[in-house]
């Protein structure tokens, strides 16, 4: 059956059932209907946030082909549930545009899945919608104050940075000229729109403490500078607290259920290859107040969305995980082992072993992290014995345990075995956190360690604009902000078509961005899209609702 087939003959709970497991009074949360609820902040315990045991599924390098993480931490989650480990899922939501565009659907698959998967995949709760708004907002002010002649900060339009966002995939919008049609429309200039999920507001909402400090971070978007070099944030324009008030329901976090019926929170959704990765750290904290183990994810491969969660988000929120599943698919080691995407499903130990320094690479990073790892095995039904064997023969050499994961086809029985690891490492470990650099040290050295140590590149360059992006951050006093490398996910390098373990490589930095509200610097490498375009046959086109309303397509 399909993943949407699959959820329907799911005999969905109330969601006050739910929040009473969680372990809230029933009538504390805020139905959005009969299946999803809004939990108020009142209720985070940061004193209980030690006695969870924090879990972070990762991955190898992404392939073409996915590798699954949301569906293993979906099926984690149940697996240790069902060890009688009372277990949350938080998850980041889905994008409206991967879900009408290539990728399709974003919760889970098969009989691990959060539900109910039509509503998460498309309007949920609206978060998405406010974030859209409060961006576009600072939009419009910026270009009415540059209009004004009462009230302008005579800010200089060249040096604005900030464009519009919509959660939509749609390439014809990614250079645009606003203010044509006369002076009454505005100041003709050059900007653009980016998709929500890069929206520097999806990063401050992930990142904020409370309302308080959201209003606060949005205060501290920087905008650019007048003709007379002031610099200009959202703040001189005074328009944090409109921007918090649209926001206000958005920072809540959601409360779902998975499929097995155990409790799922949902929240934001920034990308991991220009933000975070990872969910907000007020849904991360408020599975950790009620749980005894909390399941997470960070998205793209371990160089990427983890790295960010433990040098970014862990750090800025006093996190430290005790454990890292690092998903593995055969098909993805194959792929980067030199197998064609159309020959993935055939057995070929040749090109698995070609592949699989990429494993050894994110195993190497992990522990580099001081937090132990356990290779999760996402089998597919095209995976032979002899390939399942090459790949626990490569984790009993690296001394890693490993696990063989059918969470797809079994849900939580299929992750017993996982689970069980996990729970060796959470009461064996005595491990903490450590991160890879400290946040006072030079721009330049933070760079260099990712580059070298994270990615295994020899050297760093940067081009005129990074050098002169450098002086900004010193002049701005930015300087012991943490990094947020923008670089492509598909290879450890910043060259896509670097697959496996790419060695004597130069990371180059072309420009370095300043996201002040959210709290990093953005290096970026390579060619990054902010701004995907609909494949030749996008998703949307399997889409559709019946006179009944029943969806049908969502994948």
């Amino acid at each position: 059956m399909k993943d949407i087939d699959i959820a329907r003959k799911v005999q969905l709970q109330p969601i006050a059932k739910i929040a009473k497991k969680l372990g809230l009074p029933e009538d504390s949360i805020e139905p959005y209907g009969r299946y999803k609820a809004k939990i108020p902040l009142k209720f985070i315990n940061n004193s209980r946030l030690k006695e969870s045991n924090l879990i972070l599924v990762s991955a190898i390098s992404p392939t073409p082909a996915g590798e699954g993480k949301t569906t293993m931490s979906i099926g984690l989650t149940e697996g240790l549930n069902r060890l009688g480990k009372k277990t949350t899922v938080v998850l980041r939501e889905p994008s409206l545009g991967p879900v009408f565009g290539i990728k399709g659907g974003a919760t889970g698959g098969g009989y691990s899945q959060v539900l109910p998967m039509e509503d998460i995949n498309l309007h949920f709760t609206g978060d998405f919608a406010a974030i859209e708004k409060a961006h576009n907002l600072l939009s419009a002010i910026i270009d009415n104050n540059i209009q004004s002649k009462s009230a302008s900060l005579n800010l200089d339009p060249r040096t604005i940075s900030w464009k519009r966002v919509i959660d939509m995939n749609d390439r014809s919008l990614r250079q645009i000229i606003v203010g044509l049609g006369g002076t009454a429309s505005g100041i003709p200039r050059e900007t653009g729109f980016d998709i929500t999920a890069a929206s520097e507001i999806m990063a401050i909402l992930c990142l904020a403490e409370d309302l308080s400090d959201l209003k606060k971070r949005l205060g501290s978007i920087f905008i650019g500078y007048t003709f007379d070099k002031t610099p200009i944030y959202a703040r001189d324009l005074k328009a944090q607290g409109a921007m918090t008030a649209l926001l206000k329901d958005a920072i809540q976090p959601n409360l779902v259920q998975t499929i097995e019926g155990n409790p799922a929170i949902i929240h934001g959704g920034p990308f991991a290859n220009i933000a975070q990765g990872t969910n907000s750290v007020i849904a991360t904290r408020m599975g950790m107040t009620f749980s005894e183990y909390t399941v997470t994810e960070a998205g793209f491969g371990f160089d990427l969305g983890a790295e960010k969660f433990f040098d970014i988000k862990c750090q800025s929120a006093g996190l430290s995980p005790k454990a890292v599943v690092l998903t593995t698919t055969i098909r993805a080691l194959k792929y980067h082992g030199g197998a064609k995407l159309d020959e993935l499903t055939i057995e070929n130990l040749e090109a698995l072993q070609k592949g699989i320094p990429n494993l050894e690479k994110h195993i190497e990073n992990i522990k580099q992290f001081n937090v132990k790892p356990v290779i999760a095995i996402n089998r597919f039904i095209s995976d032979s014995d002899a390939e399942i064997e090459m790949i626990k023969e490569t984790a009993k050499r690296l001394n890693v345990k490993v696990a063989l994961a059918e969470v797809w086809a079994k849900g939580g029985e299929g992750a017993l075995e996982l689970a069980k690891k996990v729970v060796e490492i959470v009461e064996d470990g005595t491990e903490d956190l450590t991160p890879m650099y400290d946040w006072s040290m030079p721009v330049k050295e933070k760079i260099k360690i990712l580059a070298t140590k994270i990615y295994g590149a020899e050297h760093v360059d940067y081009t005129a604009q990074a050098l002169r992006d450098l002086k900004k951050i010193q002049d701005l006093g930015l300087e012991k902000l943490p990094v947020c490398v923008a670089k492509t996910q598909k290879s450890l390098s910043d060259n896509p078509k670097l697959l496996g373990r790419p060695k004597n490589f130069v990371i180059t930095v072309r420009d370095i961005e300043i996201a002040a509200g959210a709290g990093f610097l953005i290096p970026i490498t390579g060619n990054i899209m902010r701004m995907p375009g609909l494949p030749a046959k996008p998703s949307s086109e399997n889409i559709d609702i019946d006179d009944e309303g029943n969806i049908s397509g969502l994948f």
